[in-house]
């Protein structure tokens, strides 16, 4: 008898059901977890979010995508600042970044048309930060948002325009996100 359940603690229970089918409730809730995840906001401020881009003109699912690109975190991460969306909020929150020559605390800051993003001039003089997270992404051949513009030499980042959907590559299904919240 122990011997028997020695052998069978190294295997796997096989099901023989198939897996079930993800109910359409199931789908509209893993793609908004998926962005939530993706942008790295909280459930309020992705509500916040979607409230907002509802109010707006427009489709509220491309309005939602425009505004979560709009963050500051992100645009830090687009022009490639970080090396990760995280990151990129570590560096706001820590004081790291002017928006128009202004520190700017806030993760969640939403940048406007003509905003001049930069490092602070305090950061410029660690070598070892911008030689392990700066430098390290701006050599590497990845492409900047054309809603953006970056000068590698300063490290600064201008906003042309704001996003639209087309500039937006991640596979999302932002229909799915609007009839989840429209019910």
């Amino acid at each position: 008898m122990k011997r028997e359940n020695t052998e069978n603690q190294g295997q796997k229970a096989v099901s023989k059901r198939p897996a079930k089918k993800k109910s359409q409730y199931g789908t509209q809730l893993f793609e908004k977890q998926k962005v939530k995840e993706m942008y790295g906001v909280s459930e309020r401020q992705f509500s916040r979010f979607f409230q907002k881009a509802s109010k707006a003109s427009g489709g509220a699912g491309e309005n939602l995508l425009s505004l979560l690109e709009r963050r500051l975190d992100n645009v830090i991460y687009r022009l490639k600042l970080s090396v990760s969306r995280i990151q990129a909020r570590q560096i706001v929150v820590h004081g790291h970044v002017l928006v128009n020559g202004k520190k700017v605390y806030s993760p969640a800051y939403l940048v406007s048309i003509e905003d001049q993003v930069s490092l602070d001039p305090k950061v410029t003089n660690k070598e070892n930060f911008l030689k392990q997270v700066i430098d390290k992404r701006l050599n590497i051949g990845i492409k900047v948002p054309d809603w953006l513009e970056l000068d590698k030499s300063e490290r600064r980042g201008k906003i042309l325009r704001n996003p639209v959907r087309s500039d937006i590559q991640a596979p999302i299904e932002e229909h799915l996100i609007v009839e989840l919240y429209s019910k």
